[in-house]
């Protein structure tokens, strides 16, 4: 087995449990432009999906509305964080690992003023080595570009990574990508 040298973590359900914030703030900025989504609604359908795909599903067409819904989310996002919860264990592993020669990179389809808002409330830049964000490659996951691109960035192999994941895209681009990986679950 190769020495591991990359760890490629999820950030949404995986590194952070941020389905409250996440389900406040759209529901919020949604609201101010008359749609109507319930919390529950948002997690079952929603929570995970791409902001795009997100807001046509919910009725949004226009490109204009869609982007100014996504800026109106992402100022409100910050006013849930009280809500967002670190899975310690997880970064903690994470930060053993960096200690003995790991890089550990986010990989997520988020957006990424989104993650670095969080990352930078939970205080975890310093444990951080890079950002893939959905906004950095053109195929989002289930294909496993977002993971092979931070592979490409680190010169690593898959072999020699490792990926953390929550959803059934996530995990599917994992497997894609020839790594090892682990389903998590908060």
């Amino acid at each position: 087995m190769a020495q591991l040298k990359l760890i490629l973590l999820d950030f949404d359900g995986t590194l952070v449990d941020t389905k409250d914030a996440n389900a406040g703030a759209y529901i919020e900025a949604l609201s101010e432009v008359g749609i109507a989504v319930d919390k529950q609604e948002y997690l079952d359908k929603y929570f995970g999906m791409r902001c795009i795909e997100f807001m046509r599903c919910v009725g949004l067409s226009n490109d204009d509305e869609i982007r100014a819904v996504r800026r109106r989310k992402i100022k409100l996002y910050p006013n849930y964080f009280h809500t967002v919860r670190l899975n310690t264990q997880l970064w903690e592993w994470c930060q053993m690992m960096r200690n003995m020669g790991a890089k550990v990179w986010i990989v997520s389809t988020g957006h990424i003023d989104n993650l670095r808002n969080v990352i930078s409330y939970l205080n975890l830049s310093s444990g951080i080595d890079g950002i893939i964000s959905g906004d950095d490659v053109e195929r989002p996951k289930p294909n496993p570009d977002c993971f092979l691109e931070a592979m490409r960035r680190e010169e690593v192999t898959p072999e020699e990574s490792i990926i953390f994941e929550d959803s059934e895209v996530g995990v599917e681009a994992a497997r894609r990508s020839g790594a090892a990986y682990s389903v998590i679950k908060l």
